[in-house]
């Protein structure tokens, strides 16, 4: 399947493919970044908001976790060039501190504790921030490889795991460019 085909899947189809996804070992990700590909949102949802974003993972030196955080992109499409968007001093506007984790450690409302997890209440974001809540369960496409990973977004509330109708797509662009 090219990136293309994934656009058109439905959130069954997109919610399969998850639950058979293969494990991804973390160590695989250290320091690189990916395009990410926004999938199963509205299309004005998507108009508001992005299609492509970029994705990073980086092993903290000090601590030794994964962490990542998300950047914006010029938004150009899926074939357009791929240009962070910049802030007020030319640096990526990043966003969604993350860490990742062992899947087996969550309890989500789909079955991927194989794979990763995406966890933002772990990352370095401003404490009233609503990202906090998210969770994003994290497979490989393909065995054994770490070029075409999915995701989904399902939110914590606490006493109660809330699904949305998110998945996205990251497809590996090479080592990571920029740690803010």
């Amino acid at each position: 399947m090219n990136t293309k085909d994934f656009l058109a899947l439905s959130h069954a189809d997109l919610r399969s493919l998850l639950e058979q996804g293969h494990p991804i070992d973390p160590s695989a990700l250290d320091d690189s970044e990916y395009r990410g590909v926004s999938l199963g949102l509205p299309a004005p949802i998507v108009a508001i908001t992005w299609l492509t974003f970029r994705k990073t993972f980086h092993r903290h030196p000090g601590t030794g976790a994964l962490s990542g955080w998300n950047v914006r992109m010029q938004q150009a499409g899926l074939d357009g060039p791929r240009e962070p968007m910049r802030d007020a001093k030319g640096k990526p506007r990043c966003f969604g501190f993350y860490e990742v984790r062992d899947g087996r450690a969550y309890d989500m409302p789909v079955a991927a504790r194989h794979g990763l997890v995406i966890d933002y209440n772990r990352g370095e974001n401003p404490r009233l921030d609503p990202i906090r809540l998210g969770r994003d369960p994290l497979v490989s496409l393909d065995e054994g490889r770490v070029d075409r990973l999915l995701g989904w977004t399902y939110l914590d509330l606490g006493l109660a795991r809330v699904g949305t109708p998110s998945y996205f797509l990251l497809e590996r662009e090479g080592p990571l460019s920029y740690v803010p």
